[in-house]
């Protein structure tokens, strides 16, 4: 069974090329919440996430929520393997699908077909499977022809339906998103949606960090507040409790 646990964590992560002193310093301090762990005339010390603790079980769907800079990508990445804890530990069980930072290993000299490859074998898959998930990513994407040509030509919508397509591909345990996609062209949206949905569902966990509290309250069974890199509360939704047994819960 699919599960997350993160047992007193902390994240502190080194800044380069800052000066603490300037105003640079002060516009950093701002916009990663205020959380400046160290600082030398080079090197900022940032305190990403402090003292965490959650466990997350199947069935769970877990909505992250706070202003930019309370943690939320930070803790995704640390539940995706992105980013190691600088303390605690974190144990996850499951195949996990991150839907963060979107086309981050793509190579745009390379053309559509040779990246659908290039993602798959990232994503861990041999090469068999990947061939046979070709013709299903190729036709959801309605790129055709352009999928033999450079992504570097691709339009930005065509470029979002390439890798949703991909990522969306995979079945995976335990999807981590950052914030509810968005895909493009109008015409792809309800398409692509339906898709995410089914994915969802299949899922036996979802962690999505949104800035929106409709989206969340939409496809989450809990919510997550985080402010300045630490969880300040753990809500269930009422409307849900039948349908998930266990639920994510700070432990002490």
């Amino acid at each position: 069974m699919p599960s997350i646990s993160i047992a007193n964590c902390d994240l502190q992560l080194p800044i380069y090329g800052t000066i603490n002193r300037s105003f640079k310093g002060a516009v950093l301090s701002s916009a990663t919440g205020g959380r400046i762990a160290s600082a030398s005339r080079n090197v900022t010390v940032v305190q990403a996430l402090k003292d965490i603790s959650l466990e997350i079980r199947s069935g769970d769907r877990v909505g992250l929520m706070g202003h930019n800079g309370s943690g939320k990508t930070s803790l995704l990445r640390l539940m995706s393997g992105i980013y190691e804890p600088t303390a605690g530990r974190v144990h996850v069980e499951g195949k996990v699908s991150s839907f963060i930072n979107l086309g981050l290993g793509l190579d745009h000299e390379a053309t559509g077909y040779e990246n659908i490859l290039l993602c798959g074998l990232m994503f861990g898959l041999r090469h068999g499977e990947i061939r046979s998930l070709t013709p299903s990513i190729a036709e959801f994407s309605g790129l055709a022809d352009f999928l033999d040509m450079p992504v570097r030509t691709y339009s930005s919508g065509m470029l979002m339906r390439l890798v949703f397509s991909i990522v969306t591909s995979v079945h995976a345990e335990i999807l981590l998103m950052d914030e509810w996609l968005s895909v493009g062209d109008a015409d792809f949206v309800a398409h692509a949606e339906s898709r995410l949905n089914s994915l969802v569902d299949a899922a036996g966990i979802l962690v999505l960090a949104s800035h929106s509290e409709e989206t969340i309250r939409a496809h989450c069974n809990m919510i997550v507040r985080l402010e300045h890199g630490e969880i300040v509360s753990v809500e269930r939704l009422p409307a849900l409790d039948t349908a998930v047994p266990e639920s994510p819960q700070q432990t002490a």
